[in-house]
C-alpha cells in the first residue's frame, strides 16, 4: 500500500517495482489484514496493483475488500541522461510550498500529511507565478528516481511546461547519482513522456478507501 499525499506524499509500495520503497504483499491472497491496515493510516493511503501482480484475481479481491479502483497508469521508464534539458528561458524553482499550494488549488483542498524528505519538487513559473510542478523522489538504496504529482494548471497546459519540469526533475537524479527514471503515467502525461524517449513497463491501478460523502 502506499501512504502518501496524493501528488505531495508517498512512502510505502505493495508490490515489487523500479525503486519501491517496501513492500506489503498478499502471498496466500488474503487481503483483509492490509486493507484493515490501510484504514488505520493516517493520510491518503492507496494499494498500487501492478499487471503482473498474484493472484490473478487479486483485483477482485481489493474490490470485495471495500476498495475502489481508480484510472489505471502506464509505468514508463527512461535513462536520466537520455532527457535534453530544460529550455533556459523558462523560469523552473525548487520550491516546496509553492508546489504544496498549486497542487492545494488543483485539487481544491490540502493534500496529505507532509512532503516526503527523499523527494525534490519543481514548480514553473509563468511571470512569477507557480502554474505546473512536479517532484522527484530520491529513495537511498536505489537505482531508480520516481517522477510523482504532476500537476499543471488547465489554463497552462500545451506550453510545453509539464515537459520543463520532468526535464530538471531527470537533472536532479542524474546529479545525484540515479541513473534511471520512472513514472506511473496517466494518459494525459504518458504521451508527453514518450517523446521525451519513456518506454511502458507495466500497467498498474490505485485501489483506494472510498471518500466519505461530503
Amino acid at each position: 500500500m502506499h501512504r502518501c499525499g496524493g501528488p505531495t506524499g508517498r512512502t510505502a509500495s505493495t508490490s515489487a517495482k523500479a525503486g519501491a520503497r517496501c513492500s506489503s504483499r498478499a502471498p496466500d491472497g488474503n487481503v483483509e489484514p492490509l486493507v484493515a491496515r490501510m484504514r488505520e493510516l493516517p493520510g491518503w493511503v492507496e494499494w498500487k496493483y501492478y499487471s503482473h501482480d498474484l493472484p490473478p484475481d487479486l483485483p477482485e479481491r481489493l474490490v470485495a475488500a471495500g476498495l475502489e479502483p481508480e484510472d489505471e497508469e502506464t509505468v514508463v521508464v527512461a535513462e536520466a541522461a537520455s532527457i535534453p534539458p530544460p529550455s533556459p528561458d523558462l523560469e523552473l524553482r525548487e520550491d516546496v510550498e509553492a508546489f504544496v499550494a498549486l497542487a492545494e488549488r488543483i485539487f481544491g483542498r490540502r493534500q496529505g500529511t507532509g512532503f516526503p524528505k527523499d523527494a525534490v519538487p519543481v514548480v514553473a513559473c509563468v511571470d512569477g507565478q507557480p502554474v505546473s510542478g512536479g517532484r522527484v523522489d530520491l529513495d537511498p538504496g536505489v537505482d531508480f528516481a520516481g517522477l510523482f504529482g504532476g500537476v499543471t494548471l488547465p489554463e497552462f497546459r500545451g506550453r510545453g511546461l509539464y515537459k520543463a519540469t520532468v526535464a530538471r526533475r531527470a537533472e536532479l537524479a542524474r546529479e545525484r547519482g540515479y541513473r534511471w527514471l520512472y513514472v506511473d503515467a496517466l494518459p494525459t502525461s504518458r504521451p508527453i513522456l514518450e517523446r521525451l524517449g519513456f518506454v511502458k513497463l507495466t500497467t498498474t491501478r490505485p485501489y483506494v478507501i472510498p471518500r466519505a460523502a461530503d
